[in-house]
């Protein structure tokens, strides 16, 4: 079967290698010039399989009012007159309880588990280069109250108790001894040693670089705009593009944030909107004072990953709708923090500075999922761990199409289980 993926980021790409594998014909487009240029361009460069948490925790919803009072605060909302943005955000708060975190880690770790051994493969089979490093994570935290929390969270989930570890102050500047710049408020941290990192982009790149060698190779149609999916009878027959149209027998939506405007004229409607982050690339002078290990800050939102000769810094999560522009405080606030922490091993005045959407439901788990059209299906809504659930989102997009068993329940992907009760559905746009 010809299938066309529509979205050339890490998402896109890694659903385009599994439906390659099957035997499908396989069309990559996407508006950008080359892969790997939305959000998977510079993001934090952190694997993170065992550590996944949702943004919406009970802990969240205290911290709201003070955060709205910071100019550097972790989360920034700036209202828009979008209904989309507040039905997002009333669904977020919503989801912050304790039952839907504890579904929605349940539901994520086999899948975040199944994406490493993937990636793995890619590694150690394919031969994949970006980046790749088996270095392990450590969460810090700042305040004795988060710190028990995830500790709690562990110790309710045998699979992750196995796996992760506390520690306290003493104990994690033992383990990695350049975080003794982020201050004596450091209280303990979670150590997961199985955690990985890369670099997104290189990855994006490798891919695409095997997929267009061999046997039926993947077509790529960079830099064309899909304006329209056209469903004919019922099924989808044709993708409409500035230049003309694209004759497909199937799709896989997988382009992030602007999916939702091209699927809701078909009356598909996702509970997905950006959550905007930023991030810094500083150049590595002193290797001796930057972290071996991958560093989360569970308080700043900021997260550390050593990338060959750089340091990955990246953090934030902004509702300020579609705005992409790199705003200063922000990377002064990333700039900063860095400065703080580890500024003495980096070369801060010539920092690369990135920003980008990140695609996020409310609960944090991503839509794997056929649609009410036959031959469309969906792989969006990944928010900040489109990195590290990419692979296995594939896997099981791929395993969708051709009818075969899933790996790992999955029914906490679908579209249906997706939207949360009393998500009031967005109007029909006009086909027009």
């Amino acid at each position: 079967m010809h299938i066309t993926v529509i979205g050339a980021g890490i998402v896109g790409l890694a659903t385009a290698w599994f439906l390659r594998k099957d035997g499908h014909t396989v069309t990559v487009i996407d508006r950008r010039e080359s892969v790997g240029q939305g959000t998977s361009q510079a993001n934090g460069g952190q694997l993170s399989y065992r550590y996944i948490a949702p943004l919406a925790d009970p802990d969240v919803l205290p911290k709201v009012p003070g955060w709205m009072l910071q100019a550097d605060s972790p989360i920034r909302f700036q209202p828009q007159f979008d209904g989309a943005q507040w039905r997002w955000i009333a669904a977020f708060m919503k989801a912050c309880n304790a039952n839907d975190k504890q579904r929605t880690v349940a539901a994520l770790l086999p899948l975040s588990l199944l994406s490493q051994r993937l990636v793995n493969d890619w590694v150690d089979a394919e031969g994949m280069d970006f980046d790749f490093r088996r270095n392990g994570k450590l969460v810090v935290y700042r305040d004795a109250a988060g710190f028990r929390s995830a500790r709690t969270l562990i110790e309710s989930r045998p699979e992750l108790a196995s796996q992760q570890h506390a520690l306290d102050r003493t104990a994690c500047l033992a383990l990695e001894p350049a975080i003794a710049g982020m201050g004596a408020d450091v209280v303990g941290g979670i150590h997961t040693p199985s955690e990985e990192a890369g670099d997104c982009l290189k990855l994006c790149q490798a891919l695409t670089a095997r997929m267009r060698e061999g046997d039926n190779p993947v077509e790529f149609l960079l830099g064309k705009t899909v304006e329209a999916l056209l469903v004919r009878d019922g099924r989808l027959g044709a993708l409409r593009t500035p230049e003309g149209e694209v004759a497909t027998e199937a799709c896989v939506v997988a382009g992030g944030v602007e999916s939702v405007a091209l699927l809701q004229p078909l009356g598909i409607d996702i509970p997905v909107y950006p959550l905007k982050g930023y991030s810094i690339s500083a150049p590595i002078t002193d290797a001796a004072k930057v972290p071996e290990i991958s560093v989360t800050d569970f308080q700043r939102k900021i997260v550390y990953a050593r990338l060959a000769g750089h340091l990955r810094v990246a953090g934030m999560a902004d509702i300020v709708g579609h705005d992409e522009s790199l705003q200063p405080d922000r990377l002064a606030t990333l700039t900063r923090e860095t400065r703080d922490n580890f500024g003495a091993g980096l070369r801060l005045d010539s920092v690369a500075p990135w920003a980008g959407l990140r695609p996020a439901t409310p609960t944090g788990r991503p839509i794997v999922d056929a649609t009410g059209v036959p031959n469309l299906w969906l792989n969006l809504g990944h928010g900040a761990l489109g990195f590290t659930l990419a692979a296995g989102c594939a896997q099981l997009i791929a395993d969708r199409i051709s009818d075969r068993q899933r790996p790992i329940p999955d029914e906490d992907f679908t579209l249906a289980r997706s939207r949360p009760s009393g998500w009031r559905k967005a109007p029909r746009a006009s086909t027009a």
